[in-house]
């Protein structure tokens, strides 16, 4: 059971990147399509047309830049001269 708990624990980080790009993803190329073609007919075939590819370059990039976006965190609140 523990080994089966701790394979579990490394796909973590990939099931939270998987998660967060595709939320990510999702409201952000709403926002985007809802500014470009506005509120009306088709608005959700292209949402979604632009969700897909969207969350195919969000996925990666969120695995590649976490690592370095939390060493950015640690110095930003590290103590000076500690």
């Amino acid at each position: 059971m523990s080994s089966a708990r701790g394979a579990a624990q490394k796909l973590a980080p990939l099931l939270f990147g998987l998660i967060l790009s595709g939320l990510m993803s999702l409201l952000v190329s709403a926002v985007a399509t809802l500014r470009a073609l506005g509120p009306g007919p088709g608005f959700f075939a292209h949402w979604l047309g632009a969700w897909w590819p969207a969350w195919l370059i969000a996925f990666p990039a969120v695995l590649l830049l976490a690592p370095l976006t939390r060493r950015l965190v640690q110095r930003l609140l590290a103590t000076p001269g500690a």
